[in-house]
């Protein structure tokens, strides 16, 4: 395959259309891939009581924080696969998407073994009484065991939006979802000779959908760059720099959100209800708005990776306009929204805490927008160390707000929860802003940039 120049890059002639071509298959991808969760929600809302749902927001949110932590595998990988197609080599491309994808594995295996005998553990710090742990532990241990198909799949989708193919993690994304969807039909409430499983069935279906997508995604992967055993020189240390990087600016994001989580479930099992309906759309809107930032990711990538600061420069400011102008459109989509999504995913008792908090949680998405597409363009750019450090600042200050709200809970608990969530929000979105523009620091597209 010809390596196409840099200036020849369709983005050089027609930017904006460039752009929304890559943008699109990865706006229903990120779409896709958290329908998991709320297809969970969906149909486990259907059970009797608040306890189910509650179980499984406490569920998905220490799930999410077990593999969140390795987000740097599909993160490394998407930046260090473009960057070498900007230089022209597709060797190093072919041998970093390999080397990421056994690390997957591994640590997939591990992290299956390791966090089982935590699960009590894991629910309980995170607010969980009576009913409430016993469903927890189910969801958890059954999602566990499809580990290692989570993280291999996160890094082939890195590894293929790195060389640009949107469209196949996409239709990965979308078979994984079809598929979960109709197990989740069958396991959580039974038919025929399948007894109902409830809370497990849910987890289970989605472990089976995992897999399948994993086989799928590394089946693109090999056709599209070539797996190889033959590893070496691919930068297993800068991975491992990466990840550190990663890992310590995940892990203060989740402790933040488990923070958010603890409170709302302290208040009662409606108000951890109706928290845990919210925080699944509020992925979901976050999944949306990232759109945006990964097709940046690829694109300044590359451009880096060719030596071209200015091409990279104008990929930041056209994916900060258009991230910023789907943020204004979904925050008024979620306004008009909001009585369907109550019906769909928040059990009857929790209706009255839901719809202030909803409120502020769609006036937050255009700031939120912003937020995600700088975090892409730095992604892009390796700036890695920055985005950690920012990060750290911003949930530090909020997540001592978020506990405060233990000793002394505010009326409306939910609402302030969101409120801190959005000051979370602005304050990453400012420190991305002005790593660009114009350019603190060291900033690798700052004006003082070579």
């Amino acid at each position: 395959m010809r390596e196409l120049n840099p200036k020849e890059h369709p983005f050089v002639a027609t930017p904006n259309r460039a752009l929304v071509r890559l943008a699109l298959p990865v706006l229903f991808s990120l779409v896709a891939e958290p329908l998991t969760g709320l297809a969970d929600t969906a149909f486990v809302a259907r059970m009797p009581g608040s306890e189910p749902v509650a179980a499984l927001g406490i569920g998905t949110v220490a799930f999410s924080s077990i593999f969140w932590a390795f987000t740097f595998l599909g993160i490394g990988t998407q930046t260090e696969v473009a960057q070498a197609l900007g230089r022209g080599d597709r060797g190093h491309a072919a041998r970093v998407a390999s080397l990421a994808a056994f690390m997957a594995g591994c640590i997939g295996v591990c992290l299956m073994a390791g966090s089982i005998p935590f699960l009590d553990l894991f629910a309980g710090l995170l607010g969980a009484k009576g009913d409430v742990v016993d469903y927890s532990r189910q969801y958890m241990f059954y999602r566990l065991l499809g580990a290692p198909a989570v993280l291999v799949c996160l890094t082939c989708f890195g590894a293929l939006r790195g060389v640009q193919d949107m469209r196949t993690p996409l239709l990965v994304a979308v078979g994984i979802n079809v598929l979960n969807i109709l197990l989740d039909w069958l396991l959580v409430f039974g038919a025929g000779p399948v007894p109902p499983m409830g809370v497990a069935g849910a987890a289970i279906a989605s472990t089976i959908s995992q897999y399948a997508g994993a086989a799928w995604a590394l089946a693109a992967v090999s056709t599209r760059l070539g797996l190889t055993r033959r590893v070496r020189g691919a930068g297993a240390a800068k991975l491992v720099r990466i990840g550190g990087d990663l890992f310590v600016r995940t892990g203060v994001l989740l402790v933040f959100l488990a923070l958010c989580t603890r409170v709302a479930n302290k208040a009662g099992a409606d108000q951890g209800a109706a928290y845990q309906a919210i925080r699944q759309f509020f992925i979901f809107t976050a999944m949306f708005l990232d759109a945006f930032a990964i097709t940046g990711q690829s694109l300044v990538g590359y451009f880096i990776g060719a030596g071209d600061l200015a091409l990279a420069r104008r990929v930041a400011g056209r994916v900060c306009l258009w991230s910023l102008g789907t943020g204004l459109a979904l925050a008024c989509a979620m306004l008009l929204g909001e009585a369907t999504v109550a019906w769909l995913l928040v059990p009857p008792a929790a209706i009255g805490v839901f719809g202030p908090a909803w409120i502020v949680v769609s006036l937050m998405q255009p700031v939120g927008a912003l937020s995600f597409a700088t975090d892409g363009i730095h992604w892009g750019t390796g700036d890695f160390r920055y985005l950690r450090n920012a990060m750290v600042v911003a949930s530090v200050l909020c997540g001592g707000i978020v506990w405060s709200f233990e000793l002394v809970q505010p009326p409306h608990v939910l609402v302030a929860i969101w409120l801190v969530s959005a000051l979370w929000t602005l304050l990453r979105a400012g420190f991305g802003l002005v790593r660009i523009w114009p350019g603190m620091g060291s900033a690798p597209l700052g004006r003082n940039a070579r």
